[in-house]
């Protein structure tokens, strides 16, 4: 399948940082980007929105948390209050929505393997899981040839 040219943004929320990662316009490989303080929501925002302007991006994608049974509970509701802000704030740049279950997991066990203690990997351990989100968006697309998650609305 085709997958749509152009270079996607994946967000990893969480309370303390938000993990940022970039893939190249032919959305073949993600990249770390950078991590977002994320105490300071308005911050944060601002911070995203800066990054949207300089990467250019056809979307961002952001990792909706979700429990192993599919459920979602408050964590999924504060991503999902946090992505309805930021699809206002970059608009008309989409705002989508993916499954993100065990990405950080997956990020934790990926530093350990190459060596990075916890303490050490905690800097960049949101930027790995936002590479994992969009990596998944990026192969959930080439396979089904439909664009990935689900469109975040955006109200005004």
């Amino acid at each position: 399948m085709a997958l749509r040219r152009g270079r996607r943004l994946a967000v990893d929320v969480g309370d303390a940082r938000i993990g940022v990662a970039s893939c190249d316009p032919d959305g073949v490989l993600a990249t770390p980007v950078e991590t977002v303080p994320g105490r300071d929501v308005p911050a944060a925002h601002r911070r995203l929105r800066q990054l949207v302007e300089e990467y250019e991006p056809l979307e961002v994608v952001v990792g909706l948390p979700r429990s192993l049974s599919g459920r979602e509970g408050p964590a999924a509701a504060k991503v999902r209050a946090f992505a309805g802000e930021l699809a206002k704030g970059i608009k008309p740049v989409p705002v989508r929505l993916v499954d993100e279950r065990m990405t950080t997991v997956t990020a934790a066990q990926g530093l350990r393997a190459s060596g990075r203690s916890a303490k050490k990997g905690r800097s960049v351990i949101d930027q790995a899981a936002a590479v994992i989100i969009l990596q998944n968006a990026l192969e959930t697309e080439r396979v089904s040839g439909n664009p990935p998650g689900e469109c975040v609305e955006v109200v005004i």
